[in-house]
């Protein structure tokens, strides 16, 4: 099977099934675990499981089911209630299916004679709505079918190593206004190896789960009472993003940048203007003021144009950084919101960049510098992707095409490696998007790079340049963190809640053994915080073992327990809660090793 052609790409990079064409003249797909392949695969299994599901519920009307990052789903109704008991019953009727290898066909028809065939389906006729193409295809599979682009695999006979992975809720079009469907997302590979690793990975995810981690270091919460989507810090997890926002702050200090910080609101011209409102607005909070519409800002590019034009600027100025620890808010269907992942408030670490056509390259190469030491810095691998003109989009052609072409420029002069994301960019401009790679594999969209001509020269942006004549500037609009919040979760997982010395909420707790204990932990304490690590003392009215116990459950770097030996000599007895093993240190040997590790944290 391995051998096996199941697609073919054409010079454009489009992947087309073996229902579609036969030209052994396009380069073929064969079956295997290839990007490619496994889109193939998986929209397959996304079939089978909709045809699984259509044998064994009464009226099952289906939606959507398209390939995802994390495998695959399918939106539907059925008129009984469906459980996560349920879907071990799916897969069994999956795996009976696939005995029969029932060809997989491909069809096309008119839009009209679809819209006919379909007439007393509304989920289909939902689907037909959204489409604007004169002809449709149809694929088949034994008694089932259903719209779609495809592509598929030849047969539901290679369709072996898959797992139904949850159960979901999902608004129809993802419009909250509309009716809740039923989710099943799945995940398919070419072999039972692949399967099984991805499957441990999903277990270990599971430990890791930010929102459990967090809850119980009392990082962060959220209270449905005050609002969905809205994270509030608790001490801890304030004091870890402090120390992530100060790491940060000195690196731009460093770089030549200056913070700025913009209003939180600006008059909806603003947003017009920009094109936010009309390319963003769905996703915007609005308000009125004195009679006048506002809108709360879902980005910070606006502020820092405005502070840019304030005072004159001359060529010699440029380039010229501001950055901004900025405080977004956007419009999330709360069925889409998760944790820190996905959330109506968050905090940018955004920066944008002023400078000349001639110094995009340099400018762009100095932030992947930044992105480059940032990533090192966590342990994170990362991708690069060159993300061109969506369809959703401002300004010309011939604008989109030089400032891709600056971006593609500035890596392939360097040598650095990247893949094309087709329609990936911002509405205003292309950007290198970065994607990096936590301790168990998974992919998470975090910094970006983006250039832009369009708005500074919506808002009038000017310089003066050396042949005193007047000059648009190019505006680089630049993240490495994403936002704040969705990178804090990410290194949750990624640390599974064991972070490093320099970034730990807590990095020691002291547990004296008897009260008479308590004054020199708090020495130490005091001690602790002149070179910047917090720490607590555990000496409530407790056994001393829950107490060590309890310490341990936080996750920190240090326990340190402290008697009388301790007290009398200055010293210290270090826990390893990892190997249950505990060592001495007197006071400064303490301080010197905490010190050293400390260092680690800078970029």
């Amino acid at each position: 099977m391995d051998k096996m052609i199941i697609g073919y790409k054409n010079s454009n990079g489009e992947v087309i099934d073996t229902q579609t064409t036969n030209d052994t003249s396009l380069t073929p797909i064969t079956y295997g675990n290839t990007p490619d392949a496994l889109d193939i695969i998986r929209h397959s299994t996304a079939h089978l499981m909709a045809q699984a599901i259509n044998e064994l519920y009464t009226n099952a009307k289906f939606f959507v089911g398209p390939t995802v990052d994390e495998g695959f789903y399918y939106d539907f109704r059925v008129d009984e209630k469906i459980g996560e008991e349920d879907l071990k019953t799916i897969e069994q009727k999956m795996k009976e299916i696939i005995k029969k290898k029932a060809v997989i066909e491909k069809y096309i028809i008119t839009k009209d004679e679809a819209l006919v065939k379909f007439a007393n389906d509304d989920l289909k006729l939902a689907v037909l709505s959204r489409i604007n193409d004169t002809k449709i295809s149809v694929y088949k599979q034994g008694d089932f079918e259903d719209l779609c682009r495809g592509p598929h695999a030849p047969t539901t006979g290679m369709l072996h190593n898959f797992k139904l992975t949850r159960l979901a809720g999902a608004y129809l079009g993802g419009d909250e206004k509309e009716e809740m469907l039923t989710r099943i997302y799945g995940i398919a590979f070419a072999d039972k190896e692949s399967l099984k690793a991805h499957l441990l990975m999903i277990e270990e995810a599971k430990k890791r789960d930010h929102r459990k981690i967090g809850g119980e270091m009392e990082l962060f919460m959220f209270d449905d009472e005050s609002g969905a989507g809205l994270p509030f810090w608790m001490p801890r997890g304030a004091r870890l993003r402090a120390k992530l926002e100060t790491i940060l702050h000195k690196a731009h200090r460093i770089r030549g940048y200056e913070p700025v910080r913009g209003p939180e609101m600006l008059k909806a011209d603003m947003w017009r203007t920009s094109g936010h409102y009309a390319c963003y607005g769905e996703n915007m909070y609005l308000t009125q003021i004195d009679e006048q519409e506002y809108g709360i800002k879902p980005m910070n590019c606006i502020g820092h144009i405005q502070i840019f034009k304030h005072t004159p600027k001359s060529y010699r100025d440029l380039p010229l950084k501001y950055y901004e620890y900025g405080v977004v808010h956007r419009h999330e269907m709360s069925g889409a919101l998760h944790g820190l992942f996905r959330v109506r408030e968050f905090t940018q670490d955004d920066a944008h960049i002023f400078c000349t056509p001639e110094q995009i390259k340099s400018v762009v190469l100095d932030i992947v510098e930044f992105v480059d030491s940032v990533m090192k810095l966590f342990d994170f691998k990362y991708k690069m992707f060159v993300s061109t003109k969506p369809e959703k989009a401002i300004g010309d052609d011939s604008v989109w095409e030089l400032s891709t072409q600056s971006l593609k420029d500035a890596l392939d002069d360097n040598n650095l490696a990247y893949e094309i994301d087709e329609g990936g960019g911002a509405f205003y401009g292309p950007k290198i998007d970065v994607k990096i790679t936590d301790a168990i594999g998974r992919e998470w969209q975090c910094g970006t790079i983006q250039v832009d001509f369009n708005l500074p020269e919506r808002f009038g942006v000017e310089y003066t340049d050396e042949d005193n004549t007047k000059k648009q500037p190019v505006m680089i609009h630049r993240a490495i963190l994403g936002s704040f919040e969705r990178f804090i979760g990410v290194l949750t997982e990624h640390y599974a809640g064991e972070f490093p010395l320099f970034l730990a909420p807590t990095g020691v707790i002291f547990v004296p053994i008897a009260d008479t204990h308590v004054e020199y932990a708090n020495e130490l304490k005091k001690a602790m915080l002149s070179i910047d690590i917090d720490s607590e003392i555990y000496d409530k009215n407790d056994s001393l073992n829950k107490r060590i116990r309890n310490a341990e459950k936080q996750r920190v770097p240090y326990v340190v327990i402290i008697g009388d030996e301790e007290v009398a000599k200055k010293s210290v007895a270090i826990r390893d809660r990892r190997t249950k093993e505990q060592y001495n240190l007197t006071q400064e040997e303490f301080m010197v090793q905490l010190t050293k590790q400390l260092t680690e944290g800078k970029i």
